[in-house]
């Protein structure tokens, strides 16, 4: 085997190494924060990303976990890294109109002019005029 050969097969993730991920992602998605904080705990990466870019925070944001975002935020993961279409989690918190979300990003440093399009543009889009002051 030539060494690039042998590169491409270090970079390929086993199967089970992606299996793992794909329950990261679902238990992020769920919100089983206790079950996501062991892992965590072990050394499973907090900035954790899919194929198409979204972040365990994206997903549990996205989806209403906010103890578990803050379980997240706690373990490192960053509050404004966005996914392959620009969009970061608080822009999704806003979508969804979770305002203890949007606080938990916030506090954690969260800012809401990044990604496209960015959190303070997403409220103005939605009339989600309740949770501008949030982003300020």
């Amino acid at each position: 085997m030539d060494d690039a050969m042998k590169d491409n097969a270090r970079q390929q993730p086993s199967p089970a190494v992606l299996a793992l991920a794909a329950k990261l992602f679902d238990l992020a998605r769920h919100g089983d924060t206790e079950t996501l904080a062991a892992y965590l705990d072990a050394g499973a990466p907090a900035d954790l990303t899919n194929d198409k870019g979204d972040s365990l925070v994206m997903l549990a944001a996205y989806h209403g976990h906010a103890a578990t975002v803050h379980t997240l935020l706690g373990h490192g993961a960053d509050p404004n890294r966005v996914n392959d279409r620009g969009q970061s989690p608080l822009a999704g918190a806003i979508f969804k109109g979770s305002a203890e979300i949007v606080r938990i990003l916030m506090e954690a440093g969260a800012d809401p002019s990044y990604g496209t399009p960015s959190a303070l543009e997403t409220a103005r889009m939605l009339g989600r005029t309740d949770l501008l002051p949030s982003l300020h």
